[in-house]
């Protein structure tokens, strides 16, 4: 129920953000701000805490976030709305807003979104050759979502709607393991 809830709340905070930004022909600044948020979220425990913290205040959480987006050079559209989450206390459900954002950006411009996951960060080279691979296979403009995970040890994992590729290290060495006691 809790996720629900969350997912609804997200929707309507995107949507009226995806009208605003629309409106003042700033959807690109807007989208290139809260993929910068995502990834501060994703290498940032104290973001994350600040985030979740029922302990926290209205205006301390409205504080801190104008103070982050001040410094990471949002832009003011962006910043008004991080606060705008924090002063309703809907702080919580940002990656959530992050997400339906981009996806309803990504609907309206016709494009698929890929989430790639990959071992090391990739280079702004490979990044375009996977995309224009990409668009080659699914038949429209790709916009990918990169995300670094050690454990894979080398190779990509790429997910384009409920299609998955995987060609990680992990897994074939998973694989390997798997056949190997089947043999014995």
């Amino acid at each position: 129920m809790a996720t629900q809830t969350t997912g609804l709340i997200a929707e309507r905070y995107a949507s009226a953000l995806y009208e605003l930004a629309d409106e003042l022909k700033a959807l690109d600044q807007v989208a290139a701000d809260l993929k910068a948020i995502r990834a501060m979220m994703a290498s940032s425990a104290d973001l994350m805490r600040l985030i979740r913290s029922p302990v926290l205040g209205r205006s301390e959480q409205a504080k801190a976030v104008s103070a982050l987006a001040e410094k990471a050079g949002f832009s003011a559209l962006t910043g008004r709305f991080l606060g705008t989450l924090a002063s309703n206390r809907r702080l919580f459900a940002l990656a959530s807003v992050i997400d339906a954002f981009l996806a309803e950006l990504a609907r309206r411009r016709g494009e698929a979104t890929a989430d790639v996951t990959s071992a090391v960060a990739l280079t702004p080279a490979q990044t375009q050759a996977l995309e224009e691979a990409l668009k080659s296979v699914v038949g429209s403009k790709v916009s990918v979502d990169l995300k670094v995970d050690q454990s894979l040890i080398g190779g990509i994992v790429v997910r384009v709607g409920s299609r998955m590729i995987d060609t990680s290290l992990a897994t074939k060495l998973r694989r390997l393991r798997l056949a190997m006691k089947g043999v014995g």
